[in-house]
């Protein structure tokens, strides 16, 4: 039988903050002992921006983990902490491999997105940049009620609604994070993989100019 890599338990057992918007952090979300094994086998992105996983490739290890945040068990649980129904709503997943300075503006999630889920891969984070601030206002980012190194393992969540305001200090360089999306139909999963992908390959272009 199978390990499983995420751990459950730790997300049920997550309280849910309500204010400003409903969100939880978990630490030590992916099993220790998997840890190793997925970070070897993560998509080897070295570009900035959002990969869908049809435009990346990787290894057994990672696709293990993508499976079991995609199942049924994990819905179940985010529908229970979010009071929403997704028993019929389809997921979505980008990775990202590093960020730029265009990177971490405060903003809010397209309103297809019912729910994100983010996943970090980074080792023990101790740089300042690049710490996801959860905020009061789109305004001020120093105006946070939680901040979130991207520590490897580590999985924050939240409901998307119009004031889910998130961004983080500049960071240039390799920054490692997946990013699970409950969004409202399957249009949404088509176009978003396609303007991803379009943005993905101007940015291979523009690096062998």
């Amino acid at each position: 039988m199978t390990t499983q890599t995420i751990n459950l338990d730790a997300l049920r057992e997550a309280k849910v903050a309500a204010e400003p918007f409903p969100y939880f952090i978990v630490p030590n979300f992916i099993r220790a002992e998997a840890l190793a094994d997925i970070e070897k086998d993560y998509p080897a992105v070295d570009l900035p921006g959002s990969f869908p996983l049809p435009a990346v490739t990787y290894g057994a290890s990672f696709k293990q983990m993508i499976d079991e945040i995609q199942g049924p068990e994990m819905t179940t649980v985010m529908a229970e902490k979010f009071d929403l129904d997704l028993s019929h709503r389809p997921t979505m997943i980008t990775v990202r491999g590093r960020t730029d300075a265009k990177d971490g503006h405060i903003h809010t999630d397209s309103k297809t997105k019912l729910v994100t889920v983010l996943i970090y891969m980074n080792g023990k984070w101790e740089k300042p940049g690049g710490r996801l601030r959860l905020l009061r206002s789109k305004d001020n980012l120093n105006d946070m009620v939680a901040e979130v190194p991207p520590d490897q393992g580590t999985l924050l969540a939240f409901r998307n609604q119009p004031n889910a305001w998130h961004g983080h200090e500049e960071y240039i360089g390799p920054r490692r994070a997946i990013q699970l999306n409950w969004v409202r139909d399957k249009g949404v999963v088509w176009r978003e993989q396609v303007r991803h992908r379009v943005s993905a390959w101007m940015k291979r272009v523009k690096r062998r100019a």
